[in-house]
């Protein structure tokens, strides 16, 4: 099955403060069944099979969008054998 990596960032930003929606986004990522997961300020990344990550990537965006987020930038990848 394909692995796939995904990388995420939720807006607005807040430098004082998490807010709600980076939080509910960081959770669903950290509560899937993904591994390499990688949560910071600025961005966010993980890796996992293909079902797991767009199962993930579908909470992700509904949580967070109802949490207060008003814009979601993510990108995916399929990763290649080998490749980290």
């Amino acid at each position: 099955m394909e692995r796939l990596r995904v990388e995420f960032t939720t807006e607005p930003f807040d430098l004082d403060e998490a807010p709600a929606h980076a939080v509910v986004a960081r959770e669903v990522i950290q509560a899937a069944q993904l591994d390499a997961v990688d949560v910071g300020p600025f961005g966010n990344t993980a890796e996992g099979g293909a079902d797991e990550v767009l199962t993930a990537v579908d909470a992700l965006l509904r949580r967070a969008l109802k949490a207060g987020a008003t814009r979601v930038s993510l990108q995916i990848n399929v990763i290649g054998e080998g490749e980290k």
